[in-house]
């Protein structure tokens, strides 16, 4: 029996007293690992802030980080229903129904932020998307969350030419894909274009499949509520004609520009703890120095203030 199954008896007041109390010591370590990657991310990021202002910030990412991987798990060790029951309210569901009606597939674009795990089970009763699965680190955790997967409609491929093959096919034939956009791919499966204003290594790949299928792209997000009534889905309509030009700049500009939208409108629930400006041409040690060293990239790629983020944490 996987030990990991047993967290479907675990309750959830307890699974986010674990995930209160995780966030809290990493919280207190600030010079160390995540915490430490966190604020660099956010001096990068939101560089107006003042130390208070991104303290608070960089707290409740944690927090939500915390939250997030024990509310994973649990959709995991749950059947497919637990996790659409969480869903209280979706936002402009009419973007996705109509991406998913056109005849050249659809693909949604899922940044790291809020819970999509449990949307994923949401999303399946679409349909049966064709989703890339990179194994996880551990025999018996693998098994679990992939078990947990192979209870939806997905049909999961390997994060290679394979799966990129698979993803094009489902596509070409009118289906659905889901590609998380906001990792760091490998030099010969990227670009380096602004994200925040500053270049960074960027996946061609979703931009790829936009510009050789003309599928639809819709954003989708999963957040917490505050009111701790589940969660909110958020479709977005990404009709931006530069997301399927054929130059592959042009196209992912224009994806991480789509992603920041996103990602402003909840950043506490963003994963800042990834490190995702680690290949910032002429900045390789951006996540190993000190915090001048963020200072300075921003000021070689400066970023106008955002209010709107300034005026929620004050």
């Amino acid at each position: 029996m996987n030990a990991f199954t047993l967290l479907k008896y675990v309750p959830m007041w307890m699974l986010y007293l674990l995930a209160h109390i995780a966030s809290f010591i990493i919280s207190l370590r600030r010079d160390k690992s995540i915490m430490k990657t966190v604020d660099t991310n956010l001096r990068l990021v939101y560089p107006e802030l003042t130390e208070f202002q991104r303290d608070q910030l960089a707290r409740a990412c944690i927090a939500n980080q915390s939250k997030n991987m024990v509310e994973s798990a649990r959709s995991w060790a749950m059947p497919p229903a637990w996790s659409v029951k969480q869903i209280h309210t979706v936002h402009h569901q009419q973007v996705l129904m109509q991406g998913l009606q056109n005849p050249n597939g659809m693909l949604a674009i899922v940044p790291h932020l809020g819970t999509w795990e449990i949307m994923n089970a949401w999303l399946n009763q679409f349909g049966a998307p064709t989703i890339m699965y990179k194994p996880v680190k551990g025999q018996q955790a693998n098994q679990f969350v992939l078990q947990g997967r192979q209870r939806l409609n997905a049909t999961l491929v390997p994060t290679d030419a394979t799966g990129v093959k698979a993803i094009f096919k489902t596509l070409k034939a009118g289906g659905f894909s889901i590609i998380l956009p906001d990792h760091v791919p490998d030099p010969s499966g990227g670009e380096v274009v602004p994200f925040f204003g500053i270049p960074t290594l960027t996946s061609t790949l979703a931009s790829k499949l936009a510009s050789k299928t003309k599928c639809s792209l819709v954003g989708l997000t999963c957040v917490r509520r505050d009111d701790g009534q589940g969660f909110d889905i958020y479709c977005d309509e990404l009709t931006d004609p530069a997301l399927y030009d054929k130059n592959m700049v042009t196209a992912t500009t224009a994806m991480n520009h789509a992603i920041e939208r996103m990602i402003d409108r909840f950043p506490s629930q963003y994963m800042w703890g990834y490190k995702r400006f680690k290949r910032v041409p002429g900045f390789p040690v951006i996540y190993n120095a000190e915090p001048s060293i963020a200072v300075a990239v921003r000021q070689r790629y400066p970023k106008l203030g955002n209010h709107d983020i300034i005026n929620s944490l004050t």
